[in-house]
């Protein structure tokens, strides 16, 4: 019987506290070591991906498809202990930060390489971090996501206002030495450091294949070619090459990584969107796994003699309430109304794979910030009729947006998760009027940036353990970014503010949770639930850890 894990440990995970190797650090070597397994070595694993990489430089990666192969080739300062969302050693064997939190001091490993041959040292590493800083056109700041949202902007910030960036300096007083200054403390730290998009890339290559010059025509972006064919980092696997037209990203065993070797002498990322297509080729032997299993799939594929690796819950997902188009989901009432009209009991239980739980805030128990006083609104439609009548809103209308073409780790069938929430709100007398959208075809495009919907399904994958990585990408400004508009509520955005802002861990995970509180008090959303998703392998295939973080990592992998 599966359970989902209720509470990583997060002994290492927040806060400004200095963190040695002795406190909290396990060398990767010896990580590699204890969970390979018994496996043999050598040969070639085909691993099916939901979808195909944007690009190989992993400062312009924005999705789990772009990270995959990214994490196999890119090594960072510091990084997650496989399985967990524990802090472990990465480049970096040591970190510290000074009372403030605004001086971060690493102690780099000695004796690594890039993959062509560049030493890595402290001047790399600071040539990493001034790269971000100093990214030259808008188009590149545009696609440095993940940076912009943990270090709020550039030396010469070209995409809007924010004039303020958290990155001051990084200095190299010795070759394994680095240190990082802020502008201010920021809570997302030491935690951030491990983010793939903060992977450390060969100067070398960088500046051979002019990594910085992106180019934007219309919705569309063109990569450097090292962005394209030469991405080169410290990690276990080195790249070999990508078939778009086939769809097939090849990796090779990097012979001289720091850590323990790569078991496999290749590695095989193949795109298959369709989830019953890649079923079909596991079943026919074509491949050794996938990721993103249906969880109707789940138990058949394991009488079938396929394992099922359930990754620990650490994400959320969520029906968006945009107040910007219609007026009466401005009104407070409105929105507790829909919480109240949703049985998500019934969605957890019909909807969703065996350990997922019903939300009762928008990050999973999981998360350091989580409130454990709150409770999930509960299912009354009675209550939810009221609220709407005394809002003067019984008549409600809503275009209710929802993609197709996907399956995203919380949110395995949105189709069927729109019906059920739509047939909630009709029973309560809200008329649904379906907007379906392909996800790379217009969906996220419509209720991230446009806002043209009124309610929407959406959630996130958590990057690292820090309630801010939930909560002030969801929340931290007004607009539309993930659907959830705050036109008026200034309070939550100085809340999220003030709990990033503040040092002390305990002090920082209580600010998080007096947040989640005023959000829940607002509703600008329904937490719906948090789910774990899957991986299947076959038999034969060892050393696969599933990451709540779906930070999966193969250079533990055997096959026979």
């Amino acid at each position: 019987m599966r359970s989902a894990v209720r509470r990583l440990s997060a002994v290492c995970a927040a806060g400004a506290l200095a963190i040695t190797l002795a406190a909290c650090a396990e060398s990767e070597r010896d990580q590699g070591a204890d969970a390979g397994g018994a496996g043999g070595t050598g040969g070639t694993m085909v691993f099916g991906a939901p979808g195909a990489p944007d690009n190989f430089d992993p400062l312009f990666a924005q999705d789990g498809e772009t990270f995959r192969p990214a994490r196999q080739m890119y090594d960072t300062l510091i990084t997650y202990k496989q399985g967990t969302s524990d802090l472990a050693p990465g480049l970096a064997t040591e970190w510290a930060s000074n009372p403030e939190g605004t001086e971060w001091t690493f102690t780099l490993r000695e004796g690594v390489t890039f993959h062509d041959g560049t030493p890595f040292n402290a001047e790399a590493v600071c040539f990493n971090f001034n790269r971000w800083y100093n990214l030259p056109n808008a188009a590149a700041q545009s696609q440095a996501i993940y940076y912009y949202e943990v270090f709020g902007g550039y030396a010469n910030n070209l995409i809007d206002g924010v004039t303020d960036p958290v990155f001051n300096s990084c200095e190299a007083p010795n070759p394994t030495t680095a240190v990082v200054r802020l502008n201010r403390a920021k809570g997302a730290f030491p935690a951030a450091f491990g983010l793939t998009s903060l992977s450390i890339s060969s100067p070398t290559a960088l500046q051979q294949y002019n990594a910085d010059q992106i180019e934007q025509s219309g919705e569309a972006f063109t990569y450097s070619p090292y962005a394209t064919d030469h991405p080169t980092g410290t990690g276990p696997f080195r790249f070999e090459s990508y078939d778009r037209a086939q769809g097939t990203v090849t990796l090779v065993r990097n012979d001289d990584y720091w850590g323990e070797p790569a078991k496999l002498d290749r590695l095989i990322f193949r795109v298959i969107p369709d989830e019953n297509a890649r079923r079909q080729e596991l079943q026919a032997g074509t491949i050794d796994g996938y990721d993103l299993p249906s969880p109707a799939d789940w138990q058949s594929l394991e009488d079938a003699g396929f394992n099922v690796l359930v990754r620990p819950v650490f994400n959320i997902l969520y029906m968006g309430i945009n107040q910007a188009n219609n007026p009466a989901l401005a009104d407070v009432r409105v929105r507790q109304a829909l919480a109240h009209a949703i049985d998500r009991e019934s969605l957890v239980r019909n909807q969703l794979p065996e350990g997922a739980v019903v939300a009762s805030q928008f990050m999973p128990d999981t998360v350091d910030g989580y409130n454990p006083n709150l409770q999930p609104v509960p299912y009354d439609p009675e209550r939810a009729r009221a609220l709407l009548a005394e809002a003067g809103a019984s008549n409600l209308t809503v275009n209710f947006y929802y993609p197709t073409d996907v399956t995203r780790p919380y949110m395995p069938n949105p189709t069927n998760i729109f019906t059920a929430l739509a047939e909630n709100l009709r029973q309560v007398g809200v008329t649904v009027n379906p907007v379906a959208q392909p996800w790379n075809g217009g969906y996220l495009d419509s209720v991230q940036i446009a806002g043209t919907h009124d309610l929407h399904l959406l959630g996130w994958t958590g990057d690292y353990n820090d309630a801010g990585n939930f909560l002030e990408s969801f929340f931290g400004a007004p607009g539309p970014e993930f659907g959830l508009t705050l036109p008026e509520d200034a309070a939550i955005i100085q809340g999220i503010a003030e709990a990033d802002a503040t040092v002390d861990p305990a002090e920082h995970e209580a600010a998080y949770q007096r947040v989640n509180q005023t959000i829940m008090e607002q509703m600008p959303g329904v937490p719906l639930s948090s789910s774990p998703p899957a991986i299947v392998v076959r038999e034969g295939v060892e050393g696969l850890i599933p990451s709540p973080l779906t930070d999966e990592r193969f250079l533990t992998v055997s096959v026979d």
